[in-house]
């Protein structure tokens, strides 16, 4: 299944940016050149999460049960281009499958193990896939039972293969399938004849659904490679790099580095799953890591009780990755000259918007918590990292009337290059709309030129998230950032309420530090005495909440809050 159009992949072929080597063959590289080696770890908590106990694979051993696994979807049927729907938790089998998937050229589509039947329904409907994949239970959820009923639902699914003890009746019980005789010699020969591309689409992931139904994201090899090797290149990950993994395999986040960037360095795959503080932590001392990804407020949270850092090798673990929201010049500051590590600021999307703040290209640790090389700027010396140098962008004004080349005015950031996507799956009309007439991704993200020589972006929040009161353009990340500088605040987003005098009004959805009492008024004369916010952007609600709403990877879910703002709120 080949989505690019093939005047873009002889434009990256002819820039020397894409090649002929797939994922497959990366793996193939790691199998032959260290079959040894540890490739891959589970969660130490397998055992309660599913019915396996954990297990460490080699490169060979894991390629063993990749043949198996291949095999296995050969015999039911699954063949190149066919799509699967795959719900697993982070573990050996999960990339075992994904890469048994790619053996194939089947396309794999993974969803988190959180999501339930309304998420995998629509799953299912955008992609027609012919199979569903998941573990008879995943945590205490019967996966297995609730992915036959859907199955019952959907005509364009010929299996449901599970994994585990609990497997319904009709559904493929994987684990005593892999036990018995499964047609290899036939699969290689299948294999050997589909003639794989690097631009056949590898997997479908899917947008996060902060604003809309979540989007198809098809990415072939191709579309990968650089998406991750900027990553990785950044890290300095190379051959047995130990890389703890506490993201859902599932997309961008994960996917860079857990999946692809394992592959393309031959790493060791430590996988985590769910979230639990104190077992991530116990994984960087056990596994010996050298290198994680942490969302700010938790790294924020390790400086504030440090205790919780005893026992780390900071001597090994060197480098962190974080992103997804604004960083804290304090906490990048404080991890440098305490602990001697480097925490690198990404920013990235599923579509494949690419930039990385390093030291190496920002090494002033305040200025990295919010600034990004600005790519692709013809003229400019080159950055050390070379993402930062492969893609181009475009800053737009908000109205879409011209292109923004000096500081303070925020437009949206528009992508090109390698890393970008083709096109949302199923969704030609979408596509369209999504690349503007130069060919460049409409990200939807506001950032700003911060300097006079405009060699910096700083990140100023979603298109979608600005604010417009009475004509004026709020920024809500910016509003968000001063309201979560209160000492009274944990956390905080604002969203816009309709108002029929001023079109839109401010609202600040606040979950308050445990022990702390916090009120419209208090919260207005913070912002406005405190940070001289101006009297435009100050908030006229307060809506006080024990956590916000978020997606399975963590993003807040602002659609939502708007419909619970429908009831009301602190006037």
């Amino acid at each position: 299944m080949i989505l690019c159009e093939p005047q873009r992949i002889a434009q990256m072929v002819g820039a020397g940016l894409w090649s002929t080597r797939t994922l497959w063959d990366m793996f193939l590289v790691n199998v032959e050149r260290g079959p040894e080696q540890e490739a891959v770890v589970d969660p130490p908590n397998m055992a309660a999460l599913t019915d396996a106990a954990p297990r460490r694979l080699s490169w060979s051993a894991l390629h063993a049960e990749v043949e198996r696994l291949a095999a296995l979807l050969y015999a039911e049927g699954l063949r190149r281009d066919d799509i699967v729907i795959v719900q697993l938790a982070n573990s050996a089998t999960q990339v075992a499958l994904y890469l048994a998937c790619h053996r194939l050229g089947i396309v794999f589509s993974p969803l988190p193990a959180v999501y339930r039947e309304f998420e995998i329904e629509h799953a299912l409907r955008s992609t027609g896939a012919k199979a569903l994949i998941t573990g008879a239970r995943i945590g205490k959820q019967a996966h297995g039972a609730m992915m036959e009923a859907l199955r019952g639902r959907h005509a364009s699914v010929r299996t449901l293969i599970v994994f585990g003890d609990e497997v319904p009746a009709g559904a493929v019980a994987a684990d005593r399938a892999m036990l018995g005789e499964l047609p290899i010699a036939a699969m290689r020969v299948y294999a050997a004849s589909i003639g794989l591309s690097a631009d056949d689409v590898v997997s479908i992931c899917w947008t996060s659904g902060t604003e809309a139904n979540p989007k198809g994201v098809p990415r072939s090899s191709n579309e990968w490679y650089w998406q991750s090797k900027g990553t990785v290149d950044s890290v300095g990950m190379g051959v047995g790099m130990r890389i703890l993994n506490p993201f859902p395999l599932v997309n961008m986040g994960g996917m860079s580095s857990g999946f692809v960037g394992w592959l393309l360095k031959g790493a060791t795959l430590v996988q985590h799953h769910p979230f639990d503080l104190a077992v991530f932590l116990q994984q960087i001392r056990d596994e010996r890591i050298e290198y994680t990804v942490a969302p700010p407020a938790i790294l924020n949270r390790l400086l504030q009780h440090e205790a919780l850092l005893e026992g780390i090798d900071f001597k090994r673990l060197r480098r962190i990755g974080s992103g997804s929201a604004p960083l804290s010049p304090w906490m990048i500051e404080t991890f440098a000259q305490r602990y001697g590590v480097e925490v690198l600021n990404y920013f990235g999307s599923n579509e494949g918007a690419a930039m990385c703040g390093s030291a190496a290209d920002i090494p002033d640790t305040g200025e990295r918590a919010t600034l990004f090389p600005r790519p692709g700027v013809p003229g400019r010396p080159p950055w050390a990292e070379a993402i930062n140098n492969i893609v181009q962008t475009r800053l737009v004004s908000v109205d879409g009337g011209h292109e923004i080349v000096k500081p303070g005015e925020p437009g949206e950031l528009r992508i090109a290059g390698p890393t970008v996507f083709s096109g949302y799956f199923g969704e030609p009309a979408l596509s369209d709309r999504s690349f503007d007439a130069q060919g460049y991704f409409r990200t939807g993200d506001l950032f700003e030129i911060a300097d006079a020589e405009c060699r910096y972006l700083r990140y100023v929040g979603r298109l979608k998230d600005l604010v417009v009161r009475g004509g004026m353009k709020i920024s809500a990340e910016e509003v968000e950032g001063l309201i979560a500088s209160h000492p009274g605040v944990a956390e905080a987003v604002v969203v816009g309420v309709a108002d029929a005098v001023l079109g839109e009004t401010l609202c600040a959805c606040v979950v308050p530090l445990p022990g702390q009492a916090l009120d419209l008024q208090a919260l207005v004369s913070f912002l406005r005495d405190e940070k001289k916010l101006a009297a435009f952007k100050l908030p006229e609600r307060l809506l006080l909440l024990d956590a916000l709403p978020r997606n399975p990877v963590g993003k807040v879910l602002k659609r939502q809050l708007r419909e619970q703002l429908d009831g009301g709120g602190t006037p």
